[in-house]
């Protein structure tokens, strides 16, 4: 098994304060990055001061026809949120394509798309193409296809650069429940990933797995085979590893 290693990506909307997952930087950083080979998922640590655009990501079928490797559905666990934080996934009602390019050329399309209250311990699923925005004062895991092909539709006026006839092609017009119902551990089950939820308070032994897993540490501090894991860190368990124990007082999700 091995820690994987991070990389710190400076965004316009990011945050300079990361603790207690990452040390406080001197720069916005919007996006934390933990890559494996062993499963098709990126893992990403997300902290947000401003709005990020309302977005769409494509599905399989269509990020191939242009020539991407993957579509992008994903999924978000709120770890931290200040009072009134936010997100948008899906609409209030069911839009034609003329109805949603003109609602993103006006940008009416930031009260049409469903707000939802967000927590700490909240869990949404956004499946490709779900047109959806992050808002501000959040701290969140995504967890996702490999892919990071994003169509914006509206940006709050900042200059960068939309996407209109891509994100209205491969747009979902309608309503999405994003809100997540766990059912005991388990968060969501796709066709993509598995994540749940553990909260280990007193040792744990975890099988020999027959596939290649992640454990995020997203609260606290343990051990996992012996090797020290605090909250900030993931780990890839490579399949055929022999059972081992997880301890401390340390909260993971354990993608699969």
């Amino acid at each position: 098994m091995r820690r994987l290693t991070p990389s710190f990506r400076e965004k316009l909307w990011g945050a300079t304060n990361l603790a207690p997952w990452f040390p406080n930087a001197e720069k916005r950083i919007g996006e934390v990055w933990f890559e494996t080979d062993a499963l098709p998922v990126l893992v990403k640590f997300l902290f947000t001061t401003e709005k990020l655009s309302v977005q769409v990501h494509p599905g399989d079928d269509y990020a191939q026809r242009h020539h991407q490797s993957r579509g992008k559905t994903e999924m978000w666990h709120i770890l931290a949120a200040e009072p009134g934080a936010k997100i948008a996934a899906g609409f209030r009602q069911t839009l034609s394509g003329e109805e949603l390019l003109s609602a993103s050329l006006s940008g009416e399309i930031e009260t049409l798309v469903e707000w939802y209250d967000a927590a700490p311990g909240d869990t949404f699923f956004i499946p490709a193409g779900t047109v959806h925005a992050i808002g501000a004062g959040l701290v969140l895991c995504e967890i996702q296809q490999h892919s990071d092909v994003t169509y914006r539709l509206y940006d709050y006026g900042r200059a960068r650069e939309l996407h209109l006839d891509h994100a209205v092609a491969v747009s979902r017009h309608e309503a999405h429940v994003a809100r997540a119902s766990p059912r005991g551990e388990l968060l969501v089950s796709c066709d993509y990933f598995t994540t749940s939820l553990l909260r280990i308070e007193r040792p744990r032994t975890w099988s020999s797995p027959d596939t290649p897993q992640l454990f995020i540490a997203i609260a606290g501090s343990g051990t996992i085979a012996g090797h020290p894991i605090q909250a900030g860190e993931v780990w890839e368990i490579p399949p055929q590893t022999p059972s081992f124990e997880i301890g401390g007082d340390v909260t993971l999700l354990h993608v699969r």
